[in-house]
């Protein structure tokens, strides 16, 4: 039988969503897991690969049983929590069709990236502390309406990426101040909060820090507009700005056709 499961993770502490070979892993954890409650070697397949050290909130994956009675069971998911790391949450595990299949099923996907203006504690573990002191949040979200609609994503795209295309539909693509609840509620200095938000269809390897470290260079003044159209017109990887680091970004949503 197969079940649906969702699942949040610190990717801090692994090499991504896919297993590698000598390297920790999400899937690998959570297979491990899975395998050792029900009694059965079980293997996940998750919605997408994240890179190494990028976080997941509402991660959805699938897997198949012989004991679907043992995962039916209410205290299922307590039983799985307790074995795996605190990186792993699994929030709630749900029979689904034997159709259903967690990447190839799913129609968008949403990537949030955390970034703060001044030096904050609280924020270093899961933002990116840029502190250039002019960046121009206007500019860059004039040039991230480019990444509109569909186009080939070739120039964000890490070396070896594998994929069969480039081609992306991205839907939503624009930078959001923001106050942190630790802001809020313990009074610390408010000194610009912002996150980078972007949907689309599908996403290639790489390619979300890449646009992130793009848009920062318009920003601080480093490229103007022009650079950026050309980049996504015709540009090659090695055009585009630098990744930003993975700590800072989550996988933050995926959706399915609705029911």
């Amino acid at each position: 039988m197969r079940f649906s499961i969702t699942l949040s993770y610190n990717g801090s502490a692994f090499s991504g969503w896919q297993i590698q070979k000598g390297a920790p892993s999400v899937q690998e954890t959570l297979e491990k897991a899975l395998s050792t409650l029900l009694g059965e070697e079980i293997s996940v397949t998750g919605a997408g690969r994240t890179d190494a050290g990028v976080n997941a909130v509402g991660y959805v994956a699938h897997f198949d049983t012989k004991c679907h009675t043992a995962v039916s069971g209410a205290d299922f998911c307590y039983k799985l929590n307790a074995i795996l790391p605190v990186s792993i949450r699994v929030h709630e595990i749900l029979p689904a069709t034997p159709e259903f299949h967690a990447r190839f099923d799913a129609v968008s996907r949403e990537y949030t990236y955390f970034l703060h203006r001044k030096k904050d504690p609280f924020a270093e573990s899961y933002s990116l502390w840029y502190g250039y002191p002019s960046l121009d949040f206007e500019k860059m979200n004039a040039v991230a309406a480019e990444l509109l609609g569909t186009h080939d994503f070739s120039c964000f795209e890490k070396t070896g990426g594998n994929n069969k295309t480039s081609i992306c539909t991205v839907t939503e693509a624009r930078w959001v101040q923001y106050v942190p609840t630790h802001v809020s509620v313990l009074g610390y200095p408010d000194d610009g909060y912002w996150y980078f938000r972007i949907t689309a269809n599908r996403f290639l390897r790489n390619m979300v820090r890449a646009v992130v470290g793009s848009l920062l260079d318009v920003g601080r003044g480093r490229h103007d507009e022009q650079w950026f159209r050309d980049l996504l017109a015709s540009g090659t990887r090695s055009d585009a700005g630098e990744s930003v680091s993975g700590h800072a970004l989550f996988l933050s949503r995926i959706d399915y056709p609705q029911a």
